[in-house]
């Protein structure tokens, strides 16, 4: 972390998906809800959506189209079940694959739940210059995920890179 460089506060989305939580019970979006504000980031929408490829799809869409949205997560659905489906929605949005996201995810599951982390299909991307974060659904996850990772990765001050500092580059062609 560099104390040479001010924070840079985003503009987030955050989505649940699950068929069975609402807001009430929703402990895994009230979390990432508490960290990504804790750390410095607003909160541009959250919302609960149905594990419906279609339904997940069009509500990331809709946050990828705007510009006032920087990064999204989403938590659930990233299982291996026939309801499972967030990244068989996720992915035809991604203009471009962060595969380092998922692979370092996995490798710190696995120091805290074993081979039980082979299940996890976590992703992150980006899609129209957007970051895109799937997480699992359990809190655990979230928290690890946010933490370890995605913490980091948005914060400016991190160096020696960091995802923020390639935003204005996001959409060259």
């Amino acid at each position: 972390m560099s104390e040479e460089r001010e924070f840079l506060p985003l503009d987030l989305a955050l989505m649940t998906i699950s068929d069975s939580r609402t807001a009430a019970d929703d402990k895994s979006g009230a979390m990432l809800k508490r960290l990504t504000t804790e750390a410095g980031h607003q909160i541009h929408e959250q919302c609960i959506v149905r594990d419906d490829i279609y339904q997940i799809r069009a509500a990331v869409s809709r946050w990828i189209a705007d510009p006032a949205v920087q990064a999204v997560i989403t938590t659930g659905g990233t299982g291996i079940t026939g309801r499972d489906g967030t990244p068989e929605a996720v992915q035809p949005l991604l203009d471009k694959v962060i595969d380092g996201f998922g692979e370092m995810f996995r490798v710190i599951s696995y120091e805290l739940i074993g081979t039980s982390t082979m299940q996890s299909r976590a992703l992150a991307g980006v899609a129209n210059g957007t970051f895109v974060f799937c997480l699992p659904g359990s809190s655990g996850a979230c928290k690890d995920a946010w933490s370890k990772l995605i913490s980091h990765q948005l914060d400016y001050r991190t160096r020696p890179c960091n995802l923020v500092e390639l935003m204005p580059r996001l959409l060259e062609r």
